[in-house]
C-alpha cells in the first residue's frame, strides 16, 4: 500500500554513521532509521546479540516466563526509578498500554469519559487511539469518528493545563513528549515538565511522558524527563531500545503499575526472547561506554559548530534542541532538502514543513560533527541561495 511517499534511494549495507545503496554510494546517516539506531549500523555487540539469540531461541509467547525480559525490566526500571514494564511491538502500542492504564484508572474511579489533556503538535502513534492523541489533524483526517476521551491544549503552555483541571472534572492524566519531535523539535521551558508535574500531583492525575523519540539516551540523560530531576509515573520508550529490532515498553510507577492485571492487556510478540536480548545488548552497549556523558557533550558540540556554521544564512530562524536531538528552522517550507540532501551523500529528515531535523546515532564523534556541519552548511546555503 502506498503509505509512503518513499525517497529514491535503497540502502543496502550499513557501518556504524554511515549507509551505502544498491549502487555503491556512500551516505551520512544524520537521521539514524528516525532515532532508531542509536548505536549506528552492524554494531558488534547488537550483531552478536542478535546472531546468538537467534540460533537458541526467537519466541515462545507471554504464556510462559521470559528470562531475558525479565532481566530486561529490571534494567530499565533500575534506569528510571519505576516499578513495573509491559513490553509491546512499537512506540504506537507503548501509548496504547498508557492510555489503557488511564482509562482503567479513571473507570475505578466511576468517572464515566476518563479524559488525558494532550498537547498540540504532538506525535503520538497512527493507532485510533494514538491518533487521536496526536496534535497534527492531517493525521487524523480520514479516520473519524476519532476515540472520545482527549482534551488538547497549546505545547509549553502550563496556564492553558491549569484552566482545563478548573473547568474539567473528568481528566485523569496529561500526556507529552519532552520535546516534540513530528512537531518540529520543539523544546519547552526548563521548568515545564516540573510545573506538569505539579498540576498532576495537585489533581490526582497520572503523568504519562512519552519519550519514544527522545529516550535511550538521545537528549544526553536516559531519558529527557531526567534533565527535570522529576519522576513520572507512566513513561513509554521503544525505537532506540531495539536499534532496528522492533520493541516498545511502557514503564509505570506507583498505582499507575497496578491497573493492568492478568487478562486486562497483552501481546503476542511484545518482549519476545529475541527483541529482549537484543534491548539488552542495546543497554549494556550504553552503560559500559557512558552514552550520557558522550552525547552530552558531542550534542553542545554540534549545537555550537551548527549555529556558527549557519549564522550569515538569513533563511536559517533557529538552531535548538537538546543532545542529538536537533532542529534546524528554515524560514520557509524546505521538504525538498530531503531529496537534495541524498545527492550530496547525506541523509536527513524534514518536519513540520520547515524544520531540518537531525538524529543521528549517538557514537558520533567529534569529526563525524565537523563533517555533517560542512554538508549542512553547503546544502543550507545553496538552498537559501547564500
Amino acid at each position: 500500500m502506498q503509505t509512503y511517499n518513499r525517497l529514491p534511494v535503497s540502502f543496502v549495507r550499513g557501518d556504524g554513521i554511515w549507509l551505502w545503496d544498491d549502487k555503491g554510494d556512500k551516505y551520512f546517516d544524520a537521521l539514524a532509521g528516525i532515532a532508531v539506531c542509536g548505536l549506528g549500523h552492524a554494531h558488534p555487540a547488537v550483531s552478536q546479540a542478535v546472531c546468538e539469540q537467534s540460533k537458541q531461541l526467537v519466541h515462545t509467547s507471554n504464556l510462559f516466563r521470559i528470562p531475558h525480559q525479565e532481566r530486561l525490566a529490571e534494567k530499565l526500571c533500575a534506569i528510571t526509578a519505576m516499578d513495573n514494564v509491559f513490553f509491546s511491538n512499537s512506540g504506537a502500542e507503548a501509548n496504547e498500554a498508557a492510555l489503557k492504564i488511564v482509562r482503567k484508572y479513571g473507570n475505578q474511579k466511576n468517572i464515566d469519559t476518563p479524559t488525558v489533556i494532550v498537547t498540540e503538535n504532538s506525535f503520538h502513534g497512527r493507532t485510533l487511539a494514538t491518533l487521536t492523541a496526536t496534535g497534527n489533524r492531517q493525521v487524523q483526517a480520514g479516520f473519524e469518528p476519532l476515540v472520545k476521551g482527549f482534551v488538547r491544549v497549546p505545547f509549553n503552555d502550563v496556564d492553558a493545563i491549569s484552566h482545563v483541571a478548573a473547568n474539567n472534572k473528568k481528566v485523569v492524566a496529561v500526556m507529552v513528549e519532552p520535546i516534540q519531535g513530528e512537531g518540529g523539535v520543539n523544546v519547552p521551558s526548563d521548568d515545564y515538565l516540573n510545573q506538569v508535574r505539579e498540576i498532576c500531583d495537585q489533581n490526582n492525575w497520572f503523568m504519562i511522558l512519552d519519550e519514544i523519540q527522545t529516550g535511550m539516551c538521545r537528549t544526553g540523560h536516559w531519558f529527557a524527563h531526567q534533565h527535570n530531576g522529576i519522576v513520572t509515573d507512566i513513561l513509554t520508550v521503544a525505537k532506540s531500545l531495539g536499534n532496528g529490532i522492533p520493541i516498545g515498553a511502557c514503564i509505570a510507577r506507583g498505582e499507575a503499575s497496578q491497573q493492568l492485571q492478568t487478562g486486562n492487556h497483552g501481546s503476542t510478540f511484545g518482549g519476545n526472547p529475541f527483541a529482549s536480548a537484543e534491548a539488552l545488548a542495546v543497554i549494556d552497549t550504553m552503560q559500559n561506554t557512558d552514552m550520557p556523558a558522550h552525547v552530552t557533550a558531542t550534542g553542545q558540540l554540534l549545537q555550537k559548530k551548527l549555529r556558527a556554521a549557519l549564522s550569515g544564512i538569513e533563511a536559517v530562524v533557529d538552531v535548538r534542541g537538546k543532545g542529538l536531538m536537533v532542529g534546524i528552522e528554515l524560514d520557509r517550507p524546505c521538504t525538498e532538502l530531503m531529496t537534495q540532501a541524498l545527492e550530496q551523500g547525506l541523509v536527513i529528515n524534514v518536519t513540520a514543513q520547515k524544520v531540518i531535523r537531525l538524529l543521528p546515532p549517538l557514537i558520533i564523534d567529534h569529526e563525524g560533527v565537523e563533517l555533517l556541519v560542512g554538508k549542512l552548511q553547503t546544502l543550507i546555503k545553496a538552498f537559501a541561495g547564500s
